[in-house]
Protein backbone atom coordinates (compact mmCIF):
# COMPACT_ATOMS: atom_id res chain seq x y z
CA UNK A 1 0.00 0.00 0.00
CA UNK A 2 3.09 2.11 0.89
CA UNK A 3 4.26 1.78 -2.99
CA UNK A 4 0.83 2.31 -4.37
CA UNK A 5 0.34 5.62 -2.48
CA UNK A 6 3.85 7.18 -3.15
CA UNK A 7 3.28 6.09 -6.88
CA UNK A 8 0.24 8.26 -6.64
CA UNK A 9 1.72 10.95 -5.47
CA UNK A 10 4.48 10.66 -7.47
CA UNK A 11 2.19 11.02 -10.50
CA UNK A 12 0.19 13.64 -8.84
CA UNK A 13 3.11 15.54 -8.67
CA UNK A 14 4.23 15.10 -11.91
CA UNK A 15 0.73 16.33 -13.74
CA UNK A 16 0.39 19.29 -11.38
CA UNK A 17 3.82 20.22 -12.84
CA UNK A 18 5.00 20.26 -8.50
CA UNK A 19 8.51 18.52 -7.83
CA UNK A 20 9.81 17.44 -4.17
CA UNK A 21 13.12 18.70 -4.36
CA UNK A 22 14.33 16.17 -1.35
CA UNK A 23 13.46 12.96 -4.25
CA UNK A 24 14.24 15.21 -7.29
CA UNK A 25 16.17 12.53 -9.88
CA UNK A 26 19.48 14.22 -10.56
CA UNK A 27 22.53 12.78 -12.98
CA UNK A 28 24.73 13.07 -9.43
CA UNK A 29 21.94 9.42 -8.82
CA UNK A 30 23.03 7.91 -12.21
CA UNK A 31 26.98 8.13 -11.62
CA UNK A 32 29.09 4.54 -11.48
CA UNK A 33 30.47 5.87 -7.86
CA UNK A 34 26.86 7.24 -6.58
CA UNK A 35 26.03 5.87 -3.24
CA UNK A 36 22.49 6.59 -3.48
CA UNK A 37 19.66 4.29 -3.99
CA UNK A 38 15.85 4.79 -5.35
CA UNK A 39 13.28 4.79 -2.87
CA UNK A 40 10.08 3.29 -4.98
CA UNK A 41 7.83 4.18 -2.11
CA UNK A 42 8.53 8.16 -2.36
CA UNK A 43 9.92 9.09 -5.70
CA UNK A 44 8.41 8.60 -9.04
CA UNK A 45 7.27 5.16 -11.24
CA UNK A 46 7.60 6.94 -14.08
CA UNK A 47 10.74 6.40 -16.58
CA UNK A 48 14.46 8.30 -16.59
CA UNK A 49 14.91 7.32 -19.86
CA UNK A 50 12.68 8.79 -23.18
CA UNK A 51 13.89 6.75 -25.59
CA UNK A 52 11.08 7.46 -28.15
CA UNK A 53 10.54 11.45 -27.86
CA UNK A 54 10.28 13.30 -31.56
CA UNK A 55 11.53 16.28 -31.79
CA UNK A 56 10.29 17.53 -34.80
CA UNK A 57 6.20 17.32 -35.73
CA UNK A 58 5.08 15.98 -38.84
CA UNK A 59 4.54 19.36 -40.49
CA UNK A 60 4.27 22.85 -38.72
CA UNK A 61 6.58 24.63 -36.04
CA UNK A 62 7.99 22.16 -33.43
CA UNK A 63 8.83 23.33 -29.65
CA UNK A 64 12.18 24.72 -29.45
CA UNK A 65 14.45 22.40 -27.83
CA UNK A 66 15.18 24.76 -25.20
CA UNK A 67 11.57 24.65 -23.88
CA UNK A 68 11.20 21.01 -24.28
CA UNK A 69 14.31 20.76 -21.84
CA UNK A 70 12.75 22.50 -19.04
CA UNK A 71 10.29 19.77 -19.45
CA UNK A 72 12.84 17.05 -18.84
CA UNK A 73 14.00 18.67 -15.98
CA UNK A 74 10.60 19.11 -14.20
CA UNK A 75 9.84 15.67 -14.42
CA UNK A 76 13.44 14.21 -13.86
CA UNK A 77 13.82 13.20 -17.04
CA UNK A 78 17.99 12.83 -17.56
CA UNK A 79 18.34 10.96 -20.85
CA UNK A 80 16.26 11.40 -24.09
CA UNK A 81 16.71 10.25 -27.88
CA UNK A 82 15.61 13.05 -30.09
CA UNK A 83 13.77 11.64 -32.70
CA UNK A 84 12.85 13.51 -36.24
CA UNK A 85 9.96 12.30 -37.72
CA UNK A 86 10.23 9.27 -40.00
CA UNK A 87 7.02 11.13 -42.01
CA UNK A 88 6.79 14.38 -43.37
CA UNK A 89 3.42 16.07 -44.70
CA UNK A 90 3.55 19.14 -47.49
CA UNK A 91 4.17 22.60 -45.95
CA UNK A 92 0.84 23.36 -46.02
CA UNK A 93 -0.26 20.64 -43.38
CA UNK A 94 0.17 20.30 -39.62
CA UNK A 95 -0.66 16.62 -39.44
CA UNK A 96 -1.19 13.63 -41.41
CA UNK A 97 -4.62 13.22 -39.91
CA UNK A 98 -5.58 16.42 -41.29
CA UNK A 99 -4.24 15.99 -44.73
CA UNK A 100 -5.85 12.02 -45.61
CA UNK A 101 -5.10 12.50 -49.59
CA UNK A 102 -1.31 14.44 -49.21
CA UNK A 103 1.49 12.21 -49.64
CA UNK A 104 3.79 11.81 -46.39
CA UNK A 105 7.49 10.41 -47.23
CA UNK A 106 10.69 10.17 -44.82
CA UNK A 107 13.12 13.55 -45.19
CA UNK A 108 16.59 14.58 -44.31
CA UNK A 109 15.29 17.61 -43.63
CA UNK A 110 14.28 17.18 -39.71
CA UNK A 111 17.35 15.08 -38.71
CA UNK A 112 19.62 18.35 -39.98
CA UNK A 113 17.34 20.83 -37.68
CA UNK A 114 17.84 18.61 -34.73
CA UNK A 115 21.56 18.91 -35.04
CA UNK A 116 21.58 22.20 -35.49
CA UNK A 117 19.28 23.00 -32.30
CA UNK A 118 21.15 20.81 -30.87
CA UNK A 119 24.49 22.32 -31.49
CA UNK A 120 22.61 26.03 -30.94
CA UNK A 121 21.22 25.11 -27.51
CA UNK A 122 22.71 22.60 -26.23
CA UNK A 123 21.28 21.42 -22.85
CA UNK A 124 22.49 21.24 -19.34
CA UNK A 125 21.50 18.78 -16.93
CA UNK A 126 19.86 16.50 -20.00
CA UNK A 127 21.87 13.72 -22.26
CA UNK A 128 20.54 13.59 -25.26
CA UNK A 129 21.43 11.37 -27.92
CA UNK A 130 20.57 12.23 -31.86
CA UNK A 131 19.23 9.78 -33.93
CA UNK A 132 18.65 9.56 -37.72
CA UNK A 133 14.77 9.42 -38.90
CA UNK A 134 15.17 9.94 -42.80
CA UNK A 135 15.61 6.26 -44.06
CA UNK A 136 12.91 5.25 -46.12
CA UNK A 137 13.16 1.62 -46.11
CA UNK A 138 11.46 1.06 -49.40
CA UNK A 139 14.49 2.81 -51.21
CA UNK A 140 17.30 1.81 -49.12
CA UNK A 141 20.14 2.72 -52.11
CA UNK A 142 20.67 5.67 -51.06
CA UNK A 143 20.25 5.92 -47.07
CA UNK A 144 24.44 5.05 -46.52
CA UNK A 145 25.29 7.95 -48.76
CA UNK A 146 22.71 9.94 -46.85
CA UNK A 147 24.59 8.72 -43.59
CA UNK A 148 27.24 9.72 -44.78
CA UNK A 149 26.42 13.27 -45.34
CA UNK A 150 25.14 13.58 -41.83
CA UNK A 151 28.55 12.27 -40.34
CA UNK A 152 30.31 15.00 -42.65
CA UNK A 153 28.27 17.70 -41.45
CA UNK A 154 27.90 16.50 -38.16
CA UNK A 155 31.14 13.98 -37.23
CA UNK A 156 30.26 11.58 -34.32
CA UNK A 157 26.86 13.66 -33.03
CA UNK A 158 24.45 10.55 -34.59
CA UNK A 159 24.46 7.83 -32.83
CA UNK A 160 20.61 5.96 -33.38
CA UNK A 161 18.90 5.66 -36.29
CA UNK A 162 15.09 5.85 -35.98
CA UNK A 163 11.70 5.75 -35.62
CA UNK A 164 11.84 4.00 -39.47
CA UNK A 165 8.69 2.70 -40.77
CA UNK A 166 8.69 -1.34 -41.89
CA UNK A 167 4.88 -1.06 -42.33
CA UNK A 168 2.58 1.55 -40.42
CA UNK A 169 -0.76 0.91 -41.52
CA UNK A 170 -1.76 4.47 -40.35
CA UNK A 171 -0.39 6.02 -43.08
CA UNK A 172 -1.89 3.86 -45.55
CA UNK A 173 -4.34 7.01 -46.16
CA UNK A 174 -1.27 9.04 -47.13
CA UNK A 175 0.29 6.39 -49.71
CA UNK A 176 2.64 4.91 -47.53
CA UNK A 177 2.82 1.02 -48.62
CA UNK A 178 4.88 -1.86 -46.24
CA UNK A 179 8.18 -2.10 -47.43
CA UNK A 180 8.64 -4.72 -50.20
CA UNK A 181 10.38 -8.44 -49.08
CA UNK A 182 12.85 -7.93 -51.56
CA UNK A 183 13.85 -4.70 -50.77
CA UNK A 184 15.15 -5.82 -47.00
CA UNK A 185 17.50 -8.12 -48.91
CA UNK A 186 19.11 -4.50 -50.24
CA UNK A 187 19.75 -3.28 -46.60
CA UNK A 188 23.09 -4.55 -45.96
CA UNK A 189 25.38 -1.40 -46.85
CA UNK A 190 23.36 0.63 -44.87
CA UNK A 191 23.00 -2.30 -41.54
CA UNK A 192 26.94 -3.16 -41.61
CA UNK A 193 27.50 0.96 -40.98
CA UNK A 194 25.09 0.76 -38.19
CA UNK A 195 26.98 -2.00 -36.97
CA UNK A 196 30.55 -0.47 -37.03
CA UNK A 197 29.91 3.44 -37.42
CA UNK A 198 33.13 4.24 -37.15
CA UNK A 199 35.62 1.66 -37.52
CA UNK A 200 36.09 -2.10 -35.44
CA UNK A 201 35.60 -1.42 -31.83
CA UNK A 202 32.84 1.37 -32.17
CA UNK A 203 29.28 0.90 -30.45
CA UNK A 204 26.78 -0.37 -32.74
CA UNK A 205 23.88 1.85 -33.84
CA UNK A 206 20.57 1.00 -32.72
CA UNK A 207 17.53 1.35 -35.29
CA UNK A 208 14.19 1.63 -34.04
CA UNK A 209 11.69 -0.11 -36.51
CA UNK A 210 7.99 0.86 -36.49
CA UNK A 211 6.17 -2.39 -37.94
CA UNK A 212 2.84 -3.30 -37.24
CA UNK A 213 2.47 -7.18 -36.42
CA UNK A 214 -1.55 -7.11 -38.45
CA UNK A 215 -4.79 -5.27 -37.88
CA UNK A 216 -7.90 -6.16 -35.74
CA UNK A 217 -9.28 -8.38 -38.90
CA UNK A 218 -5.70 -9.54 -40.23
CA UNK A 219 -3.80 -10.16 -36.49
CA UNK A 220 -0.56 -11.39 -37.86
CA UNK A 221 -0.70 -9.78 -41.27
CA UNK A 222 2.55 -8.46 -41.31
CA UNK A 223 4.36 -10.29 -38.58
CA UNK A 224 6.42 -11.82 -41.47
CA UNK A 225 8.26 -8.66 -42.34
CA UNK A 226 9.84 -8.26 -38.76
CA UNK A 227 10.86 -11.70 -38.97
CA UNK A 228 12.83 -11.65 -41.94
CA UNK A 229 14.92 -8.09 -40.86
CA UNK A 230 15.49 -9.72 -38.12
CA UNK A 231 16.44 -13.14 -40.04
CA UNK A 232 18.68 -11.19 -42.68
CA UNK A 233 20.14 -8.81 -40.00
CA UNK A 234 20.58 -10.59 -36.70
CA UNK A 235 23.74 -8.83 -35.50
CA UNK A 236 22.17 -5.42 -35.37
CA UNK A 237 20.31 -4.16 -32.30
CA UNK A 238 17.37 -3.93 -33.40
CA UNK A 239 14.14 -2.14 -31.38
CA UNK A 240 11.21 -3.27 -32.23
CA UNK A 241 8.95 0.00 -31.10
CA UNK A 242 5.24 -0.40 -29.16
CA UNK A 243 6.23 -4.16 -29.24
CA UNK A 244 4.37 -4.23 -32.51
CA UNK A 245 1.12 -2.71 -31.62
CA UNK A 246 -0.95 0.31 -33.27
CA UNK A 247 -4.55 1.80 -33.20
CA UNK A 248 -5.12 -0.79 -35.94
CA UNK A 249 -4.87 -3.75 -33.42
CA UNK A 250 -6.06 -3.83 -30.29
CA UNK A 251 -7.59 -7.10 -29.59
CA UNK A 252 -4.38 -8.99 -30.25
CA UNK A 253 -5.00 -12.08 -27.34
CA UNK A 254 -2.17 -11.29 -25.22
CA UNK A 255 -1.28 -14.49 -24.50
CA UNK A 256 -0.35 -14.86 -28.10
CA UNK A 257 0.88 -11.36 -28.29
CA UNK A 258 3.93 -12.17 -25.75
CA UNK A 259 3.82 -16.22 -27.17
CA UNK A 260 5.42 -14.17 -30.72
CA UNK A 261 7.28 -11.70 -28.38
CA UNK A 262 8.88 -14.35 -26.79
CA UNK A 263 9.73 -16.58 -29.29
CA UNK A 264 12.04 -13.53 -31.33
CA UNK A 265 13.43 -12.24 -28.20
CA UNK A 266 14.35 -16.01 -26.98
CA UNK A 267 15.53 -16.52 -31.16
CA UNK A 268 17.32 -13.36 -31.86
CA UNK A 269 19.42 -11.89 -28.84
CA UNK A 270 19.81 -8.13 -30.33
CA UNK A 271 16.17 -7.49 -30.71
CA UNK A 272 14.85 -5.31 -28.06
CA UNK A 273 11.25 -3.84 -27.76
CA UNK A 274 9.97 -0.34 -26.54
CA UNK A 275 7.04 0.41 -24.95
CA UNK A 276 6.39 3.92 -25.67
CA UNK A 277 3.01 4.98 -26.98
CA UNK A 278 -0.09 5.40 -25.10
CA UNK A 279 -2.05 3.19 -27.15
CA UNK A 280 -0.42 0.77 -25.14
CA UNK A 281 -1.65 2.11 -21.78
CA UNK A 282 -4.83 2.77 -23.52
CA UNK A 283 -5.98 -0.42 -25.27
CA UNK A 284 -4.02 -2.87 -22.84
CA UNK A 285 -2.33 -2.04 -19.47
CA UNK A 286 -5.26 0.04 -17.98
CA UNK A 287 -7.21 -3.52 -17.98
CA UNK A 288 -6.00 -5.00 -14.82
CA UNK A 289 -6.04 -8.84 -16.41
CA UNK A 290 -4.15 -7.95 -19.10
CA UNK A 291 -2.03 -5.55 -17.13
CA UNK A 292 -0.90 -8.50 -15.01
CA UNK A 293 -0.18 -10.58 -17.79
CA UNK A 294 2.20 -8.16 -19.52
CA UNK A 295 3.95 -7.33 -16.07
CA UNK A 296 4.74 -11.01 -16.15
CA UNK A 297 6.61 -10.38 -19.07
CA UNK A 298 8.19 -7.73 -18.98
CA UNK A 299 9.41 -8.72 -15.20
CA UNK A 300 10.93 -12.09 -17.74
CA UNK A 301 12.57 -10.08 -20.26
CA UNK A 302 13.42 -7.19 -18.65
CA UNK A 303 16.93 -6.42 -19.86
CA UNK A 304 15.17 -6.11 -23.33
CA UNK A 305 12.79 -3.43 -22.84
CA UNK A 306 13.26 0.91 -23.38
CA UNK A 307 10.80 2.87 -22.18
CA UNK A 308 9.80 5.93 -24.24
CA UNK A 309 6.82 8.48 -24.68
CA UNK A 310 6.45 8.71 -28.39
CA UNK A 311 5.84 12.30 -27.84
CA UNK A 312 5.57 14.50 -31.28
CA UNK A 313 6.53 18.14 -30.24
CA UNK A 314 4.35 20.51 -32.29
CA UNK A 315 4.17 23.80 -30.99
CA UNK A 316 0.43 23.15 -30.14
CA UNK A 317 1.72 21.69 -27.21
CA UNK A 318 2.64 22.00 -23.55
CA UNK A 319 3.86 21.02 -20.69
CA UNK A 320 0.94 19.44 -19.26
CA UNK A 321 0.67 17.18 -22.59
CA UNK A 322 3.88 15.85 -22.00
CA UNK A 323 3.21 15.16 -18.76
CA UNK A 324 0.27 13.28 -19.42
CA UNK A 325 2.28 11.07 -21.79
CA UNK A 326 4.76 9.97 -19.77
CA UNK A 327 2.49 9.55 -16.74
CA UNK A 328 0.49 7.24 -18.77
CA UNK A 329 3.07 5.75 -20.83
CA UNK A 330 4.84 5.01 -17.65
CA UNK A 331 1.41 3.63 -16.01
CA UNK A 332 2.97 -0.08 -16.32
CA UNK A 333 6.59 0.59 -14.20
CA UNK A 334 5.04 0.75 -11.06
CA UNK A 335 3.94 -2.93 -11.00
CA UNK A 336 7.05 -4.51 -12.03
CA UNK A 337 9.52 -6.11 -9.99
CA UNK A 338 12.63 -4.25 -8.30
CA UNK A 339 14.72 -5.95 -11.12
CA UNK A 340 12.66 -4.82 -13.53
CA UNK A 341 12.39 -1.41 -12.76
CA UNK A 342 15.86 -1.12 -12.07
CA UNK A 343 16.34 -1.85 -15.97
CA UNK A 344 13.95 -0.15 -17.83
CA UNK A 345 12.40 2.59 -15.76
CA UNK A 346 15.59 3.71 -13.90
CA UNK A 347 17.42 3.35 -17.57
CA UNK A 348 19.94 0.83 -16.97
CA UNK A 349 18.94 -1.30 -20.19
CA UNK A 350 19.32 1.90 -21.98
CA UNK A 351 23.26 2.38 -20.78
CA UNK A 352 24.14 -0.44 -21.45
CA UNK A 353 22.78 -0.65 -24.85
CA UNK A 354 24.50 2.84 -25.91
CA UNK A 355 27.57 1.61 -23.43
CA UNK A 356 27.57 5.17 -21.44
CA UNK A 357 28.87 5.79 -18.43
CA UNK A 358 26.11 5.98 -16.42
CA UNK A 359 24.56 3.23 -13.72
CA UNK A 360 21.19 2.51 -12.45
CA UNK A 361 21.00 3.30 -8.36
CA UNK A 362 20.02 0.13 -6.77
CA UNK A 363 16.69 -0.13 -5.19
CA UNK A 364 16.49 0.80 -1.46
CA UNK A 365 15.80 -1.88 0.30
CA UNK A 366 14.18 -1.60 3.99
Amino acid sequence: MIKQLGAISAAVMLLSGCVQTQNARTMEMFKKDSAQCYNRATMPHTFVVDAHNHFRPFGGNALPINELNTYFERLGILFVNVFGIGQMVPLDCDYFYNCPTAQVKPSIKNDFSNAANYYEHAPQGTHLTLSMSFPDLNAPQDIAYKMDLLEHEYPNTFTWMGEVNLVKQALFINRHRTTAIENIAKWNEFMAKLRSPRGPGSTPIPISIHADIGSNKEPEKFLYLMEAVLKQYPDNPIVWVHMGLSRELTNLDPKRHTEILSRLLDQYPKLMLDISWRVLYDEYFKHEAIRDHYVAFLNQYSTRILPGSDFVATDTKRFKHYAKEVELTSYINQFLDNNAFRNIALGQNYFDLMNLDYEAPEICIK
